[in-house]
C-alpha cells in the first residue's frame, strides 16, 4: 500500500510541481516503506514518484516500494544531488516541503542547493493522513485486535505483589507475540496513587489490593498504530472508586454518541466534559477527549476544547476521558473511533464495565 498517487493528485490545486517528503511518518505514508529517522526521502512530482535512500535500505526499498523509482544516495552523490537531478528533470519551479518538521538548517541548505522555490505544504500531508481509506482502516482494526488479545492475557497476571514495570513489560511482549511490529508508545501502567498521573511512567511500585490499575498501551502493525486504555480494580473498590469509574464511563459514552463527521472537536470533547463537570470532577479532567491516530500515535485532527473545526469523515480518533484525584487514584477509559457522517464505528471491542480482579 502506498499513497503516491493521492499526494500527486493534490499538487495542481495547490500550485505545486512537486512535494518533498523527509519526515519519517510522511515518507512511510507515501511509500509504504519504513526507514528510520532521516534515512530516506520521497519526492512526488506530477509525472513520476521517487524514493531516495542509502545502501543500508536500498535492497529492502526496491523489494517493497511500488510505483516509484528507488535511487541510492552515496558518497559523492548524496540526497541533495539526487533531488537536484529530479528537480531539473521535471522542471520543478515550486516544491512543497514539510514546514512543520524540516529544520531551519535543512531548509536553508535545500534553498541554496535547489533552483526552485520551496513552498510550505505540511498541511497537504496532514489533511490526507487525517482521512483513512479502507485499507488503512483494515490495518488499524487488526492492530487494535492485537492489543486486545494482550489485554485479555494480562488480566490473568495482575495481582497483588506484581509491579507496574512487570505488567508494562508483559504487555509489550504479548503484543509482539501476537504479531505487532513494535509498540505505539511506551506503555503507561500506573496503580493506586500513581493513577493520578495521566502519563505516569511504570515504576517498581507493587500493585496492592483495593487499588485501580490503569493501562494505556498500543502497538504498530503494518505501520499503523492502535491505542487503548483500560482501568481495572484489584480485590475490591470503595464507593468513591466506583463513582469515579462510572462517571468516566458515562462521559466516554456521551462523547462517543456525539462523535461524527461534521461535528467539531470542541463539541465532541464538550459532550464528555459536561458529564464530568456535572459530577463535580471538572478540575480533575485536564486533557482532551481525544486525538487522531494513524501512522503516528498522535495525529490531527483532535477532539479538544480548542478545536472548533468540523471533524472529517474517515478520521480515526481516540475517546479517552479521565478523572485524576492527585495522590489518590485515577481512571481513564479509551477506545478508538472511525468517524462517519452518521456517527462513528467503535474499533475497540474490549468490554468496559468495571472489572474487579
Amino acid at each position: 500500500m502506498n499513497h503516491f498517487a493521492k499526494i500527486a493528485a493534490q499538487l495542481e490545486s495547490r500550485d505545486l510541481d512537486g512535494m518533498l517528503l523527509t519526515h519519517e511518518a510522511n515518507r512511510f505514508y507515501a511509500s509504504g516503506f519504513h526507514s528510520a529517522g532521516t534515512d530516506g526521502m520521497a519526492l512526488v512530482t506530477r509525472e513520476k514518484f521517487y524514493y531516495f535512500t542509502d545502501s543500508r535500505y536500498t535492497e529492502a526499498a526496491r523489494r517493497h516500494v511500488q510505483d516509484a523509482e528507488v535511487q541510492e544516495a552515496g558518497h559523492g552523490r548524496g540526497y541533495s544531488a539526487l533531488l537536484m537531478e529530479a528537480v531539473q528533470r521535471h522542471s520543478i519551479q515550486r516544491l512543497g516541503f514539510e514546514d512543520a518538521y524540516m529544520t531551519v538548517r535543512e531548509h536553508d541548505a535545500y534553498a541554496r542547493a535547489l533552483p526552485c522555490e520551496l513552498v510550505p505544504a505540511a498541511d497537504l500531508l496532514a489533511e490526507l493522513r487525517a482521512v483513512k481509506d479502507p485499507e488503512e482502516l483494515e490495518i488499524m482494526i487488526a492492530a487494535q485486535r492485537i492489543a486486545e488479545k494482550a489485554l485479555t492475557d494480562i488480566l490473568n497476571e495482575i495481582r497483588p505483589g506484581v509491579t507496574e514495570k512487570e505488567i508494562a513489560a508483559r504487555l509489550q511482549y504479548l503484543m509482539l507475540h501476537y504479531g505487532a511490529e513494535d509498540k505505539s508508545f511506551d506503555p503507561i501502567v500506573v496503580s493506586g496513587p500513581n493513577g493520578s498521573l495521566p502519563h505516569g511512567v511504570p515504576s517498581e511500585k507493587v500493585i496492592q489490593a483495593g487499588e485501580f490499575v490503569t493501562m494505556d498501551f498500543g502497538c504498530i502493525y503494518h505501520g499503523y498504530c492502535s491505542d487503548m486504555t483500560r482501568t481495572v480494580a484489584v480485590g475490591s473498590v470503595t464507593d468513591e472508586m466506583r463513582q469515579v469509574y462510572d462517571t468516566v464511563l458515562q462521559a466516554q459514552l456521551a462523547g462517543i454518541a456525539a462523535a461524527r463527521a461534521g461535528a467539531t472537536g470542541k463539541a465532541v470533547d464538550g459532550a464528555a466534559r459536561d458529564i464530568i463537570r456535572q459530577a463535580g470532577y471538572g478540575p480533575c479532567f485536564g486533557h482532551s477527549f481525544g486525538h487522531s491516530v494513524g501512522v503516528e500515535i498522535h495525529e490531527g485532527p483532535n477532539a479538544t476544547p480548542s478545536n472548533d473545526k468540523p471533524l472529517p469523515a474517515g478520521a480515526v480518533i481516540s475517546a479517552e476521558p479521565g478523572i485524576y484525584l492527585p495522590g489518590k487514584l485515577g481512571v481513564r477509559i479509551e477506545d478508538v473511533l472511525y468517524l462517519t457522517p452518521e456517527g462513528c464505528q467503535n474499533l475497540t471491542l474490549a468490554p468496559k464495565e468495571l472489572v474487579i480482579l
